[in-house]
């Protein structure tokens, strides 16, 4: 009886195991996948140092939440918000500071709810005003169009997300604005949970003939904190290209996501 016992209890610690990581291996994939119908709420922290001719810093800590919505029992929308926080030293002149809000961009995805071969989703994406210092916002109200489209295989995740908007709005004392955002990615995850991965986030000014490049690579995991699923990821920041004098050294690219799966 003592033996079957134990060897009950083993095959529940067992079973219980294989489903955490079922679980964890699920939802980094669905983490990968910037339109997936799930809810989360990531901070991510972005660090650079030695920014323009006197080797500023500067902290940006973007909030983006994401809320799938279901439009009906084909399509979904996914809706999702960047609004960075930011604080800047040295970037303007040498011992000024500047913090507050930055420019907030609000999208949303209408995306096929049963896709398989390929993810995508299309739809309009915002920009809006909300930066708390003359230095941190272009004071214009924009639109444009917003696109993704991916492919998950294997534990592979191949995509790439693209927007164009152009201030329709706003201050005229201010440069009006045209502005591509491309972002490329790829990841790996393990049945754990764990993964590896990198995106390319390329911003082209079109007004002011400008190109900023940034090469991310991280390492994520995601685990439980007590019944909350959530998931970490860290890893260097580097500025392939900037506009002249504003170019970082190096930086660092830290993210926590709190995950609330169905």
């Amino acid at each position: 009886m003592k033996k079957l016992i134990l060897a009950t209890l083993f095959c529940v610690s067992t079973f219980s195991a294989a489903f955490a990581q079922d679980e964890a291996a699920e939802l980094a994939k669905k983490l990968a996948n910037p339109i997936a119908s799930l809810v989360s709420v990531p901070f991510q922290n972005n660090t650079d140092y030695g920014i323009g001719k006197w080797q500023g810093t500067r902290s940006t800590m973007n909030f983006q939440p994401v809320l799938p919505i279901k439009i009906n029992d084909k399509i979904n929308m996914i809706t999702r918000v960047v609004l960075p926080i930011v604080t800047q030293y040295n970037i303007t002149a040498p011992g000024e500071k500047q913090s507050g809000l930055g420019d907030a961009v609000m999208s949303a995805f209408f995306s096929p709810s049963n896709s398989e071969k390929l993810t995508w989703g299309v739809g309009p994406a915002f920009l809006i005003p909300t930066g708390t210092n003359d230095f941190l916002t272009a004071k214009k109200f924009g639109m444009g169009p917003t696109a993704v489209a991916l492919k998950q295989t294997n534990g592979w995740t191949i995509g790439g997300l693209v927007n164009q908007i152009w201030s329709v709005a706003g201050d005229v004392d201010r440069q009006d604005l045209s502005q591509m955002f491309v972002q490329p990615f790829v990841n790996y995850n393990w049945k754990s949970g764990a993964g590896i991965g990198a995106n390319i986030e390329w911003t082209q000014n079109w007004k002011a003939s400008t190109t900023t490049i940034w090469l991310n690579p991280t390492i994520s995991a995601v685990t439980s904190l007590g019944k909350q699923k959530t998931q970490f990821a860290i890893g260097p920041r580097l500025n392939l290209a900037a506009p002249n004098g504003s170019k970082a050294d190096w930086g660092w690219r830290a993210v926590v996501v709190f995950l609330f799966p169905k």
